[in-house]
């Protein structure tokens, strides 16, 4: 029995801890979150099923949610029906600054911790990456790697226009999806309502695609006229 017992303490002593796949000097940037998107770093990246799954990262178990988890628990019941996961996930695998991303190969999207405390940033980046799940799905299908602008570029607000272009100076390409993003991500039920739409299949009559948008639907036969 000493021998057995033996035996497993040193089974359990050297058993590996899985670790990511990348060095310590390569977390907070762009290749930690590739590595995260791509589901190859998982340690502390937590799916989300409920707001009550936030309390349980060490973090924020004394954030009251309360506020805010009507709205969350129904945009992700939303998200979910339409394919997208929501993955709550530790900072360094984001670069600094972002607050969380939405991969549109997985549809999956990724909450950055550190800044999820405050009830309201938690439902504004919820908002705005869902609101990438929805262009996902604009642009054919939630299933490609496509996204495509839902609203029409100058009904877009200005101050929502102006908050993209000094974000993504340096990505200008961006700009025309991020500034619609921003926009959602401050406007309760905005996202849900699009999500909704989604899920229906009836996204390109409650939203009049763009020009450009049609004319790529119909190439690619999502639509006939």
């Amino acid at each position: 029995m000493k021998k057995l017992m033996m035996a497993l303490a040193a089974a359990f002593i050297s058993a590996p801890v899985l670790a990511d796949p990348i060095k310590d000097d390569e977390y907070f940037s762009m290749h930690s979150m590739g590595c995260m998107l791509l589901r190859e770093c998982t340690d502390h990246v937590k799916e989300l099923k409920t707001v009550s799954d936030l309390n349980k990262d060490d973090y924020l178990v004394d954030v009251n949610y309360d506020i805010i988890a009507d709205e969350f628990n129904s945009l992700l019941r939303s998200l979910n029906a339409v394919g997208a996961k929501v993955f709550l996930a530790d900072e360094r695998y984001f670069p600094v600054g972002h607050r969380g991303v939405y991969h549109t190969v997985s549809n999956n999207f990724f909450l950055n911790v550190a800044h999820m405390k405050r009830p309201h940033t938690l439902m504004s980046v919820m908002r705005h990456e869902g609101w990438h799940a929805a262009q996902d799905c604009m642009a054919g299908s939630i299933k490609n790697n496509f996204i495509a602008i839902i609203k029409n570029e100058e009904d877009v607000p200005r101050m929502y226009q102006a908050i993209a272009k000094s974000a993504y100076a340096s990505q200008p390409h961006a700009i025309p999806w991020e500034k619609e993003a921003y926009w959602a991500g401050h406007t309760e039920g905005m996202t849900q309502a699009a999500l909704e739409s989604c899920a229906r299949g009836t996204m390109w009559t409650d939203y009049e695609p763009t020009p450009m948008t049609r004319e790529w639907l119909m190439e690619n036969g999502f639509i006939t006229k």
